[in-house]
């Protein structure tokens, strides 16, 4: 067996961090290892099958950032423990080094102070490193320069989003991305529907299997019609879906009768499929088949059952009507999940599997749903969602974006199922302010990649059911949150401002 120690700096740290046991090692190829995550004092132990090289990823306090994923460079095993935040510091250090390189090649104008950070980061680093005798004040170094790498590598990123975005404006008068929201259970109306025309260009439609169809054989298509022709007289880019939701509440309870039998079970869903496309034939041209495959939770399918199951809803979707577009979404794609190792494919192998399927799959949605609870992607910063969105680029198929981050920590009682906010950093709980700054960051990063053709933020109206507590747009009481802003400057603002 592998084992993995790490010393916890200062002393008492390890014991305040609510998601320790939520740590885990990647290898060479990004793989996530399933790992046990053990504590004992300032230690941290990661116990695994291999013995392979690998790097620790773990949710570390950085100042000014809350507790975002933080992760070391490639370690081996070895007796002694290695002092955790100064092998944190290494690995950011290196993660922003090559980055700088790859974007200097491309021809990238790097900003000027960015130097400064870079240099003062690694000279604490090589402080920190001679000290090792003296973790405590190892650690604090350390950390000292974790947090100008961090300021470093937002620096270099919002460089790197503003260079391209003037590229984009100097080619193109066109928004480079879409830029929707989804409806939830409402049509917006009167103010509300004002402010979501002014922000939006598209519309996701949710088709949610469990309220269309809550007895088998009834159907209930009111709502669904209502925001189809709402989307229509508006003139909206309307997508729907997902017409096969594979978390425990996206299933209708009817269907957990046949979870034994495979084959009814896929007739069933097959069934819905056909008859949620064949309704809506020549409306919606955009369908999310399927939702949360690599994960999922439904009807305790096995992986290579989800598998086969979400092929089987794109080849019956194909089948429906051949000119339809169709995409499926993935949620932690980072894939986390497999820490736990119930799980073998992590998210870019599942896609992958799908596409050499050959099975028609246009699009992928990939689920950014940061602060939430059990369920969560984990805060990440600028340069790692940057890097994420590069390497699901490589598929080769056009990529959607969907977006959920909380205004405030907490279970929401309009929210459905298990999911709850979450606090990444106690002295600065989520807020409106926050959510709106993480907006702000990021929907124009993302409008920067070019792999990337929609961006969905999650949820219009907290006031109706939805999944993600506190995500939406428009709070309980009715009133719109800064983060609605953001979209409505980039929809309408940004791309008429002059050049000069």
């Amino acid at each position: 067996m592998g084992v993995m120690r790490f010393q916890v700096s200062p002393p008492g740290l390890l014991a305040r961090l609510p998601e320790w046991d939520q740590a885990y090692i990647t290898g060479a190829d990004k793989r996530v290892f399933a790992c046990r995550v053990e504590a004992e004092g300032d230690t941290l132990t990661i116990l695994r099958q291999k013995q392979d090289s690998g790097k620790l990823h773990i949710c570390w306090p950085v100042e000014g950032y809350g507790r975002p994923v933080a992760f070391t460079c490639s370690l081996p095993e070895r007796e002694e423990p290695f002092i955790l935040p100064l092998e944190l510091a290494r690995g950011k250090i290196a993660r922003l080094r090559d980055q700088l390189g790859a974007w200097q090649i491309a021809g990238m104008v790097i900003p000027r102070n960015f130097h400064a950070l870079q240099k003062d980061s690694q000279h604490l680093l090589a402080k920190a490193v001679q000290r090792q005798d003296q973790p405590e004040e190892c650690g604090e170094l350390a950390q000292k320069s974790l947090t100008l790498a961090y300021q470093a590598a937002e620096l270099l990123t919002a460089a790197y989003t503003h260079q391209r975005l003037e590229i984009y404006r100097r080619r193109s008068t066109q928004l480079p991305s879409l830029l929707g929201c989804h409806l939830g259970q409402v049509v917006p109306q009167k103010k509300d529907e004002e402010a979501f025309l002014s922000s939006f260009n598209a519309a996701f439609v949710p088709v949610e299997w469990r309220n269309i169809e809550p007895e088998e054989g009834e159907y209930n298509w009111d709502l669904l019609d209502e925001q189809v022709e709402w989307c229509q007289a508006n003139k909206l880019f309307m997508h729907a879906g997902p017409l096969l939701d594979l978390t425990p509440q996206g299933i209708p309870d009817w269907l957990s009768k046949w979870k034994d039998d495979v084959l009814n079970m896929q007739s069933f869903v097959s069934d819905f499929v056909e008859t949620a496309i064949g309704r809506y034939f020549g409306k919606i041209r955009y369908w999310e088949v399927s939702a949360f495959g690599t994960t999922g939770g439904a009807l305790d399918l096995s992986e290579e059952q989800r598998l086969t199951l979400v092929a089987r809803t794109l080849e019956i979707a194909r089948q429906v009507d051949d000119e339809i577009q169709l995409s499926i979404r993935v949620e932690q794609p980072w894939g986390g999940y497999l820490a736990g190792g119930q799980h073998r494919l992590s998210p870019l192998q599942f896609i992958d599997a799908l596409i050499r399927s050959g099975v028609g799959l246009s699009t992928v949605n990939v689920e950014l749903g940061v602060g939430y609870a059990p369920r969560k992607t984990g805060y990440r910063d600028l340069l790692e969602i940057s890097q994420l969105f590069d390497l699901w680029g490589g598929l080769g198929i056009p990529l959607q974006v969907t977006l959920a981050y909380p205004s405030t920590s907490g279970h929401d009682p309009h929210s459905y199922g298990e999911m709850y906010a979450i606090e990444t950093d106690a002295k600065h709980p989520p807020s409106i302010e926050q959510q709106a700054e993480w907006t702000r960051n990021v929907v124009p990063l993302l409008m920067a990649k070019q792999s990337v053709v929609g961006i969905y933020w999650t949820n219009y109206d907290d006031r109706k059911q939805h999944r993600y507590p506190f995500a939406g747009m428009i709070d309980a009481e009715g009133t719109q949150k800064p983060a609605l802003q953001v979209f409505d400057h980039y929809l309408n603002e940004f791309w008429s401002q002059s050049n000069v």
